[in-house]
């Protein structure tokens, strides 16, 4: 008899179509108990919509969703209990106090002494001076904050962070991240979305990576930036455009690369001739190695240029991200 545990969450062929759009293409993913996993992808990717069928927003036209061995559509009650979710969206109503509202929340899932835990949210986010306030008279961020607290309430095993620190200032971010790291420590399992990949990169142990509703990646996180980002060499130069033999190295991301873009000639020059745009002489070149550096500025040399600035860097999540996820054409839609 088997003892292994049920996956936290455990996706299996989930396909969602809202009229044209085919929002998600067959995903599948399996979340482990106590892991911090990042969800990414542009806007338009799925995200949310995948968020929605978990939580009983929405349904799926077909696959299953399970949190924690219970199906989101047959065992809802159990999926529900089991999950906590902090929308992108802030929503909240205008006639309870910060505190009524958690007490009204804690009472959907049958608690009705968690006046204890509810003071430790507040306290730990920041609201406890808030506590007695009307949520319409709050602040953007502190109505996020109430949301997080909302999501907390039952202590749910699975909490699922959609863009939790969209628009919000610095001390919420490190009160929260504190707060949600602690619970990860203590074994919750937390589903990051963000656009903040930074946030990303520091907090989760592995990573999905979505693009028009398909899983494009899912690694270590570790494992990912080794795996597609490595080390760039970036080059500003001066006197001529980079050499042709090297452009093959150019890194393809637009974002922190968008300047290593191919050097535009201006209207009337010859081909390579300088633009004059400082931005324009700036690439970032893939490495292998740190062996690579001396034989790439050899050939600048050779070419004529000069350098007015050098700099060897590892690559980022975001440049991961924008190899992956880069599209010729902006998808519209879900997100």
């Amino acid at each position: 008899m088997s003892s292994s545990k049920p996956s936290a969450i455990e996706i299996r062929s989930v396909k969602k179509r809202y009229r044209t759009l085919q929002a998600l293409k067959g995903v599948n993913l399996s979340i482990e108990q106590g892991e911090f996993f990042g969800l990414l992808g542009p806007n338009g990717a799925g995200k949310t919509t995948l968020i929605s069928i978990l939580a009983g927003l929405a349904r799926a036209d077909s696959g299953t969703v399970q949190v924690l061995g219970h199906d989101v559509v047959t065992d809802f009650r159990q999926a529900r209990r089991s999950l906590g979710v902090v929308p992108q969206e802030l929503v909240f109503d205008p006639f309870f106090t910060v505190r009524e509202m958690l007490r009204i929340q804690s009472g959907y899932y049958g608690l009705n002494r968690n006046d204890a835990w509810i003071d430790e949210i507040l306290h730990h986010l920041g609201l406890s001076d808030k506590a007695d306030v009307n949520t319409r008279a709050l602040s953007g961020g502190m109505k996020r904050r109430v949301l997080v607290a909302q999501a907390l309430v039952h202590r749910p095993p699975v909490i699922v962070l959609d863009e939790p620190t969209a628009g919000v200032d610095v001390e919420l971010r490190q009160t929260l991240w504190q707060f949600i790291a602690r619970l990860n420590r203590e074994g919750h399992t937390i589903v990051l979305t963000t656009h903040y990949l930074e946030e990303a990169q520091n907090l989760c142990n592995r990573i999905a990576m979505l693009r028009r509703g398909e899983v494009v990646a899912l690694e270590r996180t570790d494992t990912l930036l080794r795996r597609f980002a490595g080390l760039q060499l970036v080059l500003r130069l001066s006197g001529c455009a980079l050499p042709a033999s090297l452009r093959a190295l150019e890194a393809e991301a637009p974002g922190a690369a968008a300047a290593a873009s191919i050097l535009p000639t201006a209207p009337g020059a010859a081909p390579g001739a300088i633009s004059g745009n400082a931005a324009a002489r700036q690439y970032v070149l893939r490495l292998g190695s740190y062996d690579d550096v001396e034989p790439i500025l050899a050939k600048c040399r050779e070419a004529g240029c000069g350098f007015d600035d050098i700099e060897i860097r590892k690559a980022d999540l975001e440049d991961v991200f924008l190899q992956l996820t880069r599209e010729p054409e902006t998808v519209e839609g879900l997100s």
